[in-house]
């Protein structure tokens, strides 16, 4: 198998995209594509369109105002814990996940066979929501990540749920930032673990 080519991953998302709360290389995109090169893949920096309180909406404009170039090899989508933040309408949220997800498999080099969508993470097992309902938090985000499932089902993407690991920041402090919300390095470690030999699949099936 040839690796002398140079992969590229646009990674869509936002806080925990961007990696709020912790070093450039911990962020999950940047922690696979590092995993990569330790293969002795090349890839490029991963390109990230991603900001803290995005939401859906905010996303989608937020890749108008990229407006990313040709095709990549890989693409991840993780969006929705803003939506569920703000207490904003579940219609609207699968409405705008589903233009989202139509857009990641434009952009991506195989379609549907190169988009990873990965589930919303449960705030609520964080010390920050220690004195809020954690249970109802609990329930909303189940809700909302049952709409992006459906929606990438819908499309034949590849769906990882990394909400189970989210949650067991309750009794793991050391899956948590030092903001006390935001998932840390080692959290993150844990979600390209999950994803990373599908993710790996999709890249060595553009070579062919």
């Amino acid at each position: 198998m040839k690796n002398s080519k140079s992969f590229s991953y646009l990674a869509l998302g936002d806080s925990y995209t961007i990696g709020e709360s912790v070093s450039e290389k911990e962020r999950y995109p940047n922690q696979f594509a590092d995993s990569l090169r330790l293969l002795k893949y090349k890839i490029e920096n991963p390109l990230i369109i991603a900001r803290t309180g995005w939401t859906t909406d905010e996303l989608n404009k937020g890749i108008d105002a990229v407006s990313p170039k040709g095709k990549y090899d890989l693409v991840t989508l993780l969006i929705g814990v803003n939506n569920q933040y703000r207490g904003r309408d579940t219609a609207e949220y699968r409405a705008q996940f589903a233009q989202l997800l139509k857009r990641s498999i434009n952009y991506s080099a195989l379609g549907n066979k190169g988009v990873i969508v990965i589930s919303i993470p449960d705030w609520g097992a964080t010390p920050f929501a220690e004195d809020r309902n954690r249970e109802l938090i609990a329930k909303q985000i189940d809700i909302f990540n049952k709409i992006n499932k459906e929606e990438s089902e819908k499309e034949s993407v590849y769906y990882f749920d990394i909400t189970g690991i989210s949650r067991q920041a309750v009794t793991s402090p050391e899956l948590i930032a030092r903001d006390r919300l935001h998932p840390s390095g080692k959290m993150y470690q844990l979600w390209v673990k999950l994803f990373f030999d599908s993710a790996f699949n999709i890249l060595k099936e553009g070579l062919k």
